[in-house]
């Protein structure tokens, strides 16, 4: 039970996050610059040491877990650049006569990335949850740290979720959606621990998988998007900080 109410605090950060991420109005390239960094962060310092950690076994002389990390980064890329193939061919077709029906497909493909992207972060949500109640049935001080650490970092999720969704075309309520779900995932899991836990090697691979999936997005769309209105010496910083952020918080909670 103890896990379960700690993951209420997830909950609030995540919705803290969100709510930063919505009030940024005209220093949005600011705030892509250090969600890219967040997400950098997440990846090399918490994600990646952690999949490995749990899924150790090798394929071939490569660690399973940096298989799926390889796996995650060029299934979204497959996927951007078959949306990206299917708005080419629409065009080569009479764009007078279906000029409206191409514009409305470059959106929908657009949006369809960025609800996969929030809802893979759902998905790490609700094992941030899992990994709260794991590490309370293994004693109370593992899962007090363990705990600092989701929370701190759910502050990055819920900014992250928010930004993603509507950087990628969908509307503010939408958007709003996908970060209520994304706040009450540490609470769904944490209270399925209660029943069950996730065999560590399999969180292991997802845990690797979904670090390819993130890095892609940071580097590939985040960053470009924002440096290609203000390239500026600021929004490097952002970005410096925010993976500075999470080093801090994954250092303390270490």
């Amino acid at each position: 039970m103890t896990a379960v109410l700690v993951a209420a605090g997830a909950f609030l950060m995540t919705l803290i996050g969100g709510f930063v991420a919505q009030r940024t109005g005209d220093r949005r390239h600011l705030v892509l610059g250090f969600a890219a960094g967040l997400m950098l962060g997440v990846v090399a310092f918490d994600l990646l040491p952690e999949a490995i950690h749990q899924a150790p076994g090798e394929v071939h002389g490569v660690p399973q877990a940096l298989l799926m990390f390889a796996g995650g980064f060029l299934a979204i890329h497959v996927i951007e650049r078959a949306v990206a193939i299917h708005r080419g061919h629409e065009g080569e077709y009479a764009e007078h006569t279906h000029g409206h029906q191409h514009g409305h497909a470059h959106g929908s493909g657009r949006q369809g990335v960025g609800l996969t992207a929030a809802l893979a972060l759902v998905g790490h949500s609700v094992m941030d949850g899992f990994a709260i109640g794991a590490a309370f049935q293994a004693g109370s001080t593992v899962g007090t740290v363990v705990a600092i650490a989701v929370v701190a970092h759910d502050f990055a999720d819920g900014f992250n979720t928010y930004t993603i969704t509507r950087l990628y075309g969908n509307n503010r309520r939408r958007a709003l959606t996908l970060l209520a779900a994304d706040a009450l995932a540490p609470i769904s899991g944490a209270a399925i621990t209660l029943a069950f836990t996730i065999p560590e090697h399999l969180l292991g691979l997802y845990l690797g998988f979904f670090s390819g999936f993130l890095l892609y997005l940071a580097t590939s769309d985040i960053l470009p998007e924002a440096h290609s209105p203000h390239p500026s010496r600021s929004t490097l910083l952002c970005t410096l900080a925010g993976v500075g952020f999470m080093w801090l918080v994954i250092g303390l909670a270490n």
